[in-house]
């Protein structure tokens, strides 16, 4: 795939220019946006990336758009996922409807940043070894473990990210048990006062770092072209404001997309294997010779498992959440 560095530098203005022309506008509001202007936002965002993957289809070809379209679709859902956290945040922390929007905003910025830095990392550890993919892949397998290990825990996802480090912070520094509309900290007889909004940007960042060392692994495990990863995973997030006041009351809904994610990232995690054995190079691994016999999973493959994994996640979900609401209802 050959990227001009022109195509890149236009990729590059016109994403952070729908950022900072969506930034400007969020600022602009002093409520929450209405289920039909996020729905609207949402779906515009949406056919953007649809868009992307006709014009990556066309300019580069059907391997390269197919590449890009799992990309995207796993990267999407896991934003999803990490909405889910940022809505449990919120509701331990019992963050006000104010400092929400700002947290959310912050969130989300810092998720770009870290996967973009993750990114680059990812491309210059591949180029220079070839035995990264071992690494990439044995961490979503785990990754894909722990996700099943946490479903099956009493608590779940309940539990919030960054406990420990919030807790030394707050034995550090003077804090308020109140909030201050979306002040991170206040003045107080002449001290520097940290509002608990501060804690809910340490557990959203803490977050955003767990997703990030997910994502990058997972889409590089779908394709090794370093403009498909930045694209996918920009399309993916951006409007996840918009996307989260959309789906604020169907979160708690998705009760399997944990497991769903799962199975794609064990899925991308032995296929970033089997790659490592095709490109082996490690001496003590046959002795440093590469594994011809194993077939490889084509990108077509796993997205086909990708899409008909997150179906029946979401639709178990649903059917899962309404005969509990209904046996709710018979009881009462």
């Amino acid at each position: 795939m050959n990227v001009s560095l022109e195509v890149w530098l236009i990729t590059a203005v016109v994403i952070a220019a729908i950022i900072t022309l969506d930034l400007l506008f969020q600022l602009k509001r002093k409520g929450d946006p209405s289920f039909k202007e996020s729905a609207i936002f949402t779906t515009i965002f949406l056919g953007g990336a649809i868009g992307f993957f006709f014009f990556v289809d066309q300019v580069w070809g059907k391997p390269y758009g197919s590449e890009y379209l799992a990309g995207f679709i796993t990267e999407y859902s896991l934003s999803i996922d990490n909405l889910f956290i940022f809505l449990i945040i919120f509701t331990r922390l019992a963050v006000p409807d104010k400092a929400r929007r700002q947290a959310l905003t912050v969130g989300i910025l810092i998720a770009l940043v870290l996967r973009f830095i993750f990114i680059a990392v990812g491309a210059v550890a591949i180029a220079a070894f070839s035995w990264v993919f071992y690494i990439f892949g044995a961490f979503l397998i785990y990754t894909a473990y722990t996700l099943v290990r946490d479903h099956f825990k009493s608590h779940g996802h309940d539990e919030a990210p960054g406990g420990k480090f919030i807790d030394f912070i707050k034995r550090r520094v003077n804090v308020t048990d109140e909030y201050h509309g979306a002040k991170v900290s206040i003045k107080k007889d002449g001290k520097r006062y940290y509002t608990p909004l501060l804690f809910a940007m340490i557990a959203i960042g803490a977050a955003d770092i767990l997703f990030a060392l997910d994502s990058i692994p997972a889409v590089y495990g779908l394709t090794k072209e370093p403009y498909i990863v930045f694209t996918a995973n920009a399309f993916a997030l951006l409007g996840l404001r918009h996307l989260f006041f959309l789906l604020s009351g169907l979160l708690t809904r998705l009760v399997y997309l944990g497991l769903g994610l799962s199975v794609i990232l064990a899925w991308i995690g032995i296929k970033l294997v089997i790659h490592a054995l095709h490109e082996n190079e490690l001496p003590f691994i046959n002795g440093g010779k590469h594994f011809e016999g194993l077939p490889e999973i084509s990108t077509n493959t796993s997205l086909g498992v990708i899409l008909v994994t997150i179906t029946i996640a979401t639709v178990a979900s649903l059917i899962k959440t309404r005969n509990s609401k209904n046996d709710k209802a018979t009881k009462h």
